[in-house]
């Protein structure tokens, strides 16, 4: 039963890695705002409400879902609920309409990259770089067949995977734990480091290195227990079918 606990202690540390992954977009968002007022101006204050808006719903969440559950408190928490009915569907609308927005933003890295690669290895393909001009309602959309089709295949398939695995919450967990330490923790306080000139072996070198070695602690804990959870899951679900 304590080993039980642990590892699931454990794999929700993923799950909290996970939602912090959106640092890794922020620099995309950076991109697209204007210079004035200055990016990092407008960012902080973006950063302040997003994070203080997402904490209170993720602590209401689980501390809630604790009080009526326990320790057997489903991953989605309105898999726990069947009544009433009409309440439980539009929590289940908001988590769809959530996630379209959420998907397209989360993903512009990834596109980025593959889009970008592609432009690399084929710059005089017609079908992957030109643009086509399309009207409409009064607004005009530059349309690429390669971007449209690409994209349209990955969420295809990503929605496939994400209904046959009926340990999702576990796989999330995963994502998390794998992307939080390197590219939410590492790489942001080392180019701060860098910047800032911060001296080596001074005080706040030493408390931001010994974040460094305590969030690299975390995503290990997590990807094992998420490793572990899977592993666990393989030999009692079927595909498709979702986990109780």
């Amino acid at each position: 039963m304590v080993m039980f606990m642990i590892w699931r202690v454990f794999s929700s540390m993923g799950n909290i890695a996970l939602a912090c992954t959106y640092a890794t977009v922020i620099y995309d968002i950076m991109d697209t705002l204007k210079s004035h007022p200055p990016e990092n101006k407008q960012m902080k204050k973006a950063n302040v409400i997003g994070v203080s808006t997402m904490t209170m719903i993720f602590l209401l969440c689980s501390c809630l879902g604790y009080a009526a559950f326990g320790d057997h408190t489903p991953g989605n928490i309105f898999a726990g609920f069947y009544e009433p009915f009409w309440l439980v569907a539009l929590g289940d609308t908001f988590i769809v309409i959530h996630m379209i927005g959420a998907y397209q933003v989360m993903g512009q890295p990834f596109f980025r990259v593959v889009e970008m690669g592609a432009n690399i290895m084929w710059p005089d393909s017609n079908f992957i770089n030109k643009e086509y001009p399309i009207s409409l309602c009064g607004i005009t959309i530059n349309l690429k067949f390669f971007r449209l089709i690409w994209r349209t295949i990955f969420v295809i398939i990503a929605t496939i995977l994400a209904m046959a695995m009926p340990f999702f919450n576990e796989v999330l967990s995963f994502l998390g734990a794998i992307g939080f330490g390197p590219l939410v923790v590492f790489f942001p306080i080392q180019m701060h480091i860098a910047q800032k000139q911060i001296r080596t072996l001074s005080m706040k070198w030493c408390v931001l290195q010994f974040l460094n070695c305590l969030c690299f602690i975390v995503s290990l804990a997590a990807i094992v227990a998420s490793i572990h959870e899977i592993s666990k899951d393989l030999h009692k679900y079927k595909l498709f079918k979702y986990k109780q």
